[in-house]
């Protein structure tokens, strides 16, 4: 294959470019040094670098080349942001369009023609119901911003202050963000809080928070809500908005159960709570359906999108009601909020993704990898939970000799689960960690990823828990002292 500026990529998966003995030793010099300078220069808060030491050079479709001359194959995409892969040839070209016309390429919010076509773009794939009423902010290009946005337009359209968020979030980086994320060990550095924020249960299949499991824990934690909102003696005010996410991605690829979901749906709707969807990383196709909310029938009041919206590129926006705009100029501004090349980049990958099948693809390829992946959980006791939905998938990792709750859940093996992070970067494969204790390993490769790769991905897998099994299983013995 051969990228968009003519470099030529990795022909089949696995197959890396050849160089000879002196420019590798070269190649891998340079990323060397490059590395190192990296280590001094940026800050200690950097996180993929740490665990994926490589230094990408070219990129095509599914697939990472490295300054060593190695082939990655990603299923990373940074971070769910790369629907269509690296360098997808419709993305490249809308891009080139731009730049080739002699476009403004900043203008704060005002309109153009490549806007336009972006918000047409957008509007043909929104649920019908929220398209045909709905206004679209533009906030600064974060999906964090973006949340920020959506919970101050909640309030604002409201005029009550409370916000509903759950357990195991994950909504940015910023500080209202932050405050609606569950990770105690990133929010309370910051200082990060909301005198506002009621944080609720969210239903998780492998460690209900209830101590119930299955459908009696999703019964308890969609009850819990009404309650909240229907006694009053809960002590919990009506809220302006309840903050979810259709799959916690970074909380360790849990989705919500679709009963459940609709249930919360049913007691916001009644309440006149406003719903938000952040559909930052499930959005356009991620689970298998064009956005996350589907897979249960339900369209929240607002729904929240970044990563894939921008086609690879920085872009983050707000779609709501229209009943909710309500709010005054200037209620929610940033510089950043007119990239005609993320959104050129955007529309190209939104009708890509439509025009493909590429929602219907990654349920139907998720499948697939789901079942061999729960194949590999009967050879595997490391393996504690597969889960996910559509190409984003998650494997809980944990100590088969550890004592199991009262449900018969293991406890997290963060050590383990690294382990296999490094043996799979070690066999050409990208994937990071999410969840609980850093123990769930993620797979988020391109919608566009082929069936070669799938079984090329499965095959390395496969490997890679093989021998973090054995090194696993030896140590136990030499702890055990046999």
């Amino acid at each position: 294959m051969t990228s968009g500026d003519g470099l030529a990529g990795p022909a089949s998966p696995g197959s890396p470019v050849k160089l000879s003995a002196t420019q590798l030793s070269a190649a891998q010099l340079s990323a060397t040094k490059i590395l190192a300078r990296q280590a001094a220069r940026e800050s200690a808060a950097r996180t993929y670098a740490r665990h994926l030491p490589i230094v990408p050079v070219r990129a095509q479709g599914s697939w990472i080349t490295g300054a060593d001359g190695r082939d990655y194959l990603d299923c990373l995409s940074g971070a769910g942001t790369l629907a269509l892969g690296h360098n997808h040839p419709a993305v490249v070209a809308a891009i080139r369009a731009v730049l080739d016309s002699g476009a403004p390429l900043h203008v704060l919010d005002l309109a153009t023609p490549v806007k336009d076509d972006f918000t047409s773009a957008l509007l043909e794939v929104l649920p019908a119901e929220l398209a045909a009423d709905c206004r679209i902010h533009f906030a600064g290009p974060t999906g964090a911003d973006a949340v920020e946005a959506a919970v101050k337009l909640a309030r604002t359209a409201t005029g009550r202050r409370g916000v509903f968020a759950f357990t195991g979030a994950y909504h940015g980086m910023t500080a209202g963000a932050l405050a609606l994320t569950g990770a105690n060990a990133v929010r309370d550095p910051a200082g990060a809080g909301d005198a506002y924020l009621t944080r609720l249960p969210f239903p998780h299949p492998y460690r209900c928070p209830f101590g119930l499991g299955g459908t009696l824990g999703e019964s308890a934690s969609a009850a819990y809500v009404r309650t909240l909102l229907s006694d009053p003696h809960s002590g919990t005010a009506i809220p302006a908005a309840a903050v979810v996410e259709p799959v916690q991605g970074e909380g360790g690829v849990v989705p919500a159960p679709d009963a459940w979901l609709r249930a919360l749906r049913a007691t916001t709707a009644e309440y006149g709570v406003a719903l938000i969807a952040d559909e930052v990383q499930t959005g356009f196709g991620r689970t298998g359906a064009l956005f996350g909310v589907d897979h249960a029938g339900v369209v929240p009041d607002i729904m929240v999108l970044s990563k894939a919206v921008g086609g690879g590129l920085p872009l983050a926006v707000v779609v709501y009601r229209a009943g909710l705009d309500r709010w005054s100029e200037g209620a929610h501004t940033g510089t950043f909020r007119g990239d005609q090349l993320a959104m050129a980049a955007g529309a190209a990958t939104i009708r890509q993704i439509a025009a493909d099948g590429l929602a219907d693809r990654a349920a139907l390829l998720g499948d697939r990898l789901m079942g061999r992946l729960t194949g590999y959980q009967a050879r595997h006791a490391l393996l504690g939970q597969i889960r996910g939905r559509g190409l984003m998938l998650g494997m809980e990792i944990v100590d088969p000799t550890g004592e199991p709750d009262a449900l018969g859940a293991l406890p997290a093996a963060p050590a383990t689960a690294r382990r296999l992070r490094a043996e799979l970067l070690a066999r050409g494969v990208i994937a990071e960690l999410g969840g609980r204790y850093g123990a769930v390993l993620r797979l988020l490769p391109p919608l566009t990823l082929g069936d070669d790769e799938a079984d090329h991905l499965l095959s390395v897998l496969a490997l890679a828990l093989d021998t973090v099994s054995e090194q696993t299983s030896r140590r136990d013995l030499e702890v055990a002292g046999v």
